[in-house]
């Protein structure tokens, strides 16, 4: 039985498809030249929606926040020392400044040359660090203009992937809208710490990964055709030599690693799913030994693309550490320590005290279980069970302009329970229909999440905290973005079903508007009266 189509393209014999929104957008979006405008203009828009809701008011408050107290002091000493040195300890005299405060009034050459341990390479350093260069070392706003530059580019890069992924502008646009507006976002480009950093590298080298698979596509797609056509086998695939989108990725990585050792978890994982995916094409296009060609040929390429590169990334991160003579464990060796014997006993001794250094570093994260109010188990992270208080000023009636009994100034890392909840949900969804559909775009936003989340489950007694998490939200915004975009259907869909559809996902926006609204203050440090701080805290462990 045939079906006899109607001239109009928004009915069908069964009745109208669509909606009167995508009337009115089909209309907007008649030409490719609009349609090539809309490419863009979204994921900017929600790009400058970042910007505004990130710098705003950026250098409030005017006070080293959480650990600022040892990312921008070290970030100050690192870029004039080449590594971080020493701060003098708290006055013991009652009524004295501390440091921080002291810093924060302008004195900010307290440090000392001699070197300070630290826990994380210095790379995120260098880039606040140069925040402080161009805006001085006494001003808020120099100290934070890196991590909201790049927590910014991050929602962007967030876009454009998203985009790319699902071939939708909406999606793109969509997923980037929620990662602009969300809290725990916001507040990781407003505070100096190193995760939005860690964050801005872990999606750039997301984006190289995927344009790699494009990439690795169409060459393997004219391989497989010029071999057809010249009737020979296809019984091996090619082994691709030159893969410039790999060598990004691995750059990328390897600098999220010089920020953070977390990177090193989204470079593993990656690179699999690099071997898996090749795997994948290569028997889609009738490769016979796909498996094999993918692991013995084409694995061994993939891992000297990436990882030399990611090491060299992370090794020059060091360079400021091996030109000084003062860094930390600089002079280890000359100070008593156990030099290499055997076949390493060649390596200079700037390279052994440099890996003894790393060795520490690696104990100290391992071994770090020093109790702290705020710490969060990661089995706890997707119920969002203990997010971080950055921030509290109380203040009482008539002081600093508080118009209530009791007021303050909070900055907490609430993400918007709107955005994070579904978002977790989503993420789920897309693992169930990944098993059902197999399709590859859900499996590379699965894998982005599990590489900032499974692997902290091997450290469950580590003293570690629910902003860690902010590595893989972007990945789970894209989860939640394709998970509405499968809601609202398609354009051919019925006319009552579609129209539900968007109704329903206008109202969910909103209410993630009006909810980032109401959050907004507790996320910059705006003075607010107690009552309504308090209103924010929906669980008791969120206190």
């Amino acid at each position: 039985m045939t079906t006899e189509l109607t001239d109009d393209p928004t009915t069908t014999p069964s009745g109208p498809v669509g909606s009167r929104l995508d009337d009115w957008w089909g209309r907007v979006l008649s030409t490719s030249r609009r349609v090539a405008v809309w490419r863009w203009t979204g994921p900017l828009a929600v790009t400058l929606l970042a910007a505004v809701l990130r710098l705003v008011g950026l250098g409030h408050p005017h006070s080293l926040v959480f650990d600022e107290t040892y990312y921008v002091k070290d970030s100050w000493s690192i870029v004039h020392l080449g590594y971080e040195g020493t701060w003098p300890a708290n006055a013991t005299d009652e009524g004295a400044p501390t440091t921080d405060q002291r810093f924060a009034s302008g004195q900010t050459d307290l440090y000392s040359s001699a070197a300070e341990f630290i826990a994380h390479p210095p790379l995120g350093k260098y880039l606040i660090g140069l925040g402080m260069l161009l805006f001085g070392a006494d001003s808020s706003f120099g100290w934070r203009i890196t991590v909201a530059v790049l927590g910014t580019a991050t929602v962007l890069l967030t876009a454009l992937i998203a985009r790319a992924l699902f071939r939708s502008t909406a999606i793109g646009t969509l997923a980037g809208f929620l990662l602009a507006v969300d809290g725990q976002a916001i507040v990781l480009s407003r505070v100096s710490l190193l995760d939005g950093v860690l964050t801005f590298f872990v999606v750039l080298g997301a984006g190289a990964l995927l344009l790699d698979r494009r990439w690795a596509q169409r060459r393997l797609d004219r391989w497989v055709a010029a071999r057809t056509a010249a009737d020979r086998d296809t019984l091996w695939g090619p082994v691709l030599l030159w893969r410039p989108w790999l060598l990004a990725m691995g750059l990328a990585l390897g600098a999220a690693s010089a920020v953070k050792w977390s990177g090193l978890y989204f470079l593993a994982f990656f690179a699999l799913y690099s071997v898996l995916a090749d795997m994948m094409m290569r028997r889609r296009a009738g490769v016979a030994f796909w498996s094999s060609s993918a692991f013995l040929q084409q694995a061994p390429v993939t891992f000297l693309l990436t990882v030399p590169i990611a090491a060299a990334t992370y090794l020059a991160s060091w360079t400021g550490w091996f030109v000084s003579k003062d860094g930390w464990d600089r002079n280890w060796i000359a100070s008593g320590g156990e030099r290499w014997t055997g076949l390493l006993a060649w390596v200079p001794d700037s390279v052994q005290n440099w890996w003894h250094y790393q060795s520490e570093i690696y104990g100290f994260n391992i071994g770090l279980h020093t109790p702290h109010s705020y710490q969060a188990n990661p089995l706890l992270w997707l119920l969002m069970q203990r997010p971080t208080s950055m921030y509290y000023v109380g203040t009482d009636a008539g002081q600093g302009g508080c118009g209530s009994s009791r007021c303050g100034e909070a900055i907490t890392g609430i993400a918007n329970p709107f955005v994070w909840y579904a978002a977790v949900v989503a993420t789920v969804a897309l693992l169930v229909l990944f098993v059902l559909r197999r399709r590859w775009e859900y499996g590379f936003v699965l894998v982005g999440v599990a590489a900032g989340y499974l692997p902290w489950l091997m450290y469950t007694d580590r003293t570690v905290f629910q902003f860690y998490t902010v590595a893989f939200e972007p990945f789970m915004v894209m989860a939640l973005a394709a998970a509405i975009g499968l809601v609202v259907g398609r354009r051919d869909d019925p006319r009552h079903r579609r129209t539900l559809a968007l109704t329903w996902v206008g109202v969910y926006l909103g209410v993630v508007v009006l909810a980032s609204a109401y959050w907004y203050p507790m996320w910059t440090g705006m003075q607010m009266p107690w009552d309504f701080i308090r209103s924010h805290y929906w669980l008791p462990s969120w206190l």
